[in-house]
């Protein structure tokens, strides 16, 4: 339970249950870290944060935006003044809008690249100089299997995750002077909120989707959370710039 001891971590979009980000957050505390955790859903941020403490860990939280970036200038400088420094940033945070490409408005495309890929550069761009000051550390950011394969109906999505992938690895290229990693995480169907709500209305089509991956199963949030582990921790202190996938086998098919 000490492997995060006297590091803080800041892991956007963290209010859903379950969910990624609230997963990444309450195992990130759990081994011993101080834990930032904002999103748009100021109640869901609440009960994260009660759980937390409620397992004995430490954490605060915030509604941010993460899309606006006068949030993220304040999110930082709140995070620094809170704890006295930075170590971790996990840019969680995201949204899917999934329709043929021929059906989709600008407004969803635009929509769907802010969220996705301006909300890392945003938070890459202000934690940076946190990270500097905290003589480095770790930038782990939640990019997808549509960031690596072509899926159907996942135009502006998969644009957006394969737009963090690369830019994950820029900053990683231009950072390592500074004993900053960064890398990116890119899930396959993990069991969250929003597919938990998919599966109870369309069984058999999620029985299909089973059938698809090589383990037989969704995966499941804490799976995604101890990757996620590894790669904020000192035990990654030589891996910067590649992508984890956590899938099931889907994508060595």
């Amino acid at each position: 339970m000490e492997r995060f001891k006297d590091k803080v971590a800041l892991v956007t979009g963290a209010a859903s249950n379950p969910g990624l980000g609230r997963a990444i957050a309450q195992l990130l505390a759990h081994e011993g870290g101080k834990v930032v955790v904002t999103d748009v859903d100021e109640g869901g941020i609440v009960d994260c944060v009660a759980a937390i403490k409620a397992a004995g860990g430490t954490a605060v939280g915030w509604r941010q935006d993460v899309t606006s970036e006068d949030d993220w200038k304040a999110t930082i400088d709140r995070c620094t003044g809170t704890f006295g420094q930075l170590n971790v940033l996990v840019n969680n945070a995201g949204i899917a809008v999934l329709r043929p490409v021929v059906s989709m408005t600008l407004e969803e495309y635009e929509r769907q690249m802010k969220v996705n890929m301006t909300s890392v550069f945003l938070g890459t761009h202000y934690a940076l100089p946190a990270l500097q000051a905290a003589g480095g550390g770790s930038i782990v950011n939640i990019s997808s299997v549509a960031g690596l394969v072509g899926i159907p109906f996942t135009g502006a999505y998969a644009a957006s995750k394969g737009g963090v992938r690369l830019f994950s690895k820029t900053v990683a290229m231009e950072h390592a002077i500074d004993n900053i990693r960064c890398n990116s995480v890119h899930p396959g169907v993990i069991l969250t909120k929003i597919q938990e709500v998919a599966m109870r209305d369309n069984p058999d089509g999620y029985a299909s989707i089973n059938k698809s991956i090589p383990v037989g199963r969704m995966g499941r949030p804490d799976e995604v959370a101890q990757c996620v582990l590894f790669l904020a921790s000192d035990e990654s202190s030589y891996v910067t710039g590649p992508e984890l996938v956590v899938d099931g086998g889907l994508t060595a098919q």
